[in-house]
C-alpha cells in the first residue's frame, strides 16, 4: 500500500525518505497485524467468560496479558494502555467469579 498515492501527496525523492516510507509502511503492517490479533485474544476471553467457561476464560486472560505486555515492550501500544487493559479484564473476570 503506497500511502503517498493513497492521499494524493508528492512521493519521496531522496533516496532515504523513500527508504523511510517503506519501513514505515512494514511497521504500520506490523502494527495492524498486532493490533488485531489483541482484538481477537480478547473477544476471545468475552466469549468464554459469557460462556461461564471460567477454565477457558483464565487461559484467556492469560494469553491475553502475555500478548499485551508484548505489544507494549514493542511500542505497539503505550505501556500504561496495556496495563490497564488487562487491569479491566482482570477485574471482570474476578468479577465473574465472584
Amino acid at each position: 500500500m503506497n500511502f503517498a498515492k493513497k492521499w494524493g501527496e508528492k512521493m519521496a525523492n531522496i533516496k532515504s525518505a523513500k527508504k523511510r516510507i517503506s519501513i514505515i509502511q512494514r511497521k504500520t503492517a506490523r502494527n495492524r497485524r498486532v493490533k488485531s490479533h489483541l482484538k481477537g485474544i480478547i473477544k476471545s476471553f468475552d466469549a468464554a467468560l459469557a460462556a461461564s467457561d471460567l477454565d477457558t476464560a483464565k487461559e484467556k486472560l492469560a494469553l491475553a496479558e502475555k500478548r499485551l505486555m508484548q505489544a507494549a515492550s514493542k511500542g505497539t501500544i503505550h505501556k500504561n494502555a496495556a496495563s490497564g487493559k488487562v487491569s479491566r479484564l482482570t477485574k471482570r473476570f474476578n468479577g465473574a467469579k465472584a
